[in-house]
């Protein structure tokens, strides 16, 4: 289950809370949240995510970021930006957006690893 949580270097960093309740037009959508993992994750800055969801349509996702400059890069990636437009459209009931600074973690893993 280690796998779940994202390798982040030790503190201070930041994250990017996005949760959402979808709505029930998801076409395009799994291919759509792929795609912005894997672009937000070329993206400098870029710490990791960490996501969940439920089968009724809310879903939590964490992005951490290296700095504001590199959360406000990615806010205005091009193809991110027309992403949001359309989970504003079609994809979402609403959404929530927060961003916190790290300022301390701590880890654990029942493998002695923490």
């Amino acid at each position: 289950m280690m796998d779940f949580f994202s390798k982040t270097p030790e503190p201070p960093y930041y994250a990017v809370i996005f949760s959402s309740v979808k709505s029930e037009n998801d076409t395009g959508y799994g291919e759509t949240a792929k795609r912005m993992v894997s672009l937000a994750a070329d993206q400098p800055g870029f710490l990791g995510v960490e996501s969940v969801r439920a089968a009724d349509g809310r879903s939590i996702t964490v992005s951490y970021w290296n700095s504001m400059d590199a959360i406000n890069n990615w806010k205005h990636h091009t193809e991110h930006q027309a992403a949001k437009e359309k989970g504003k459209s079609v994809w979402y009931e609403s959404y929530a957006i927060r961003i916190a600074n790290v300022e301390k973690q701590r880890l654990f893993s029942g493998e002695g690893n923490d």
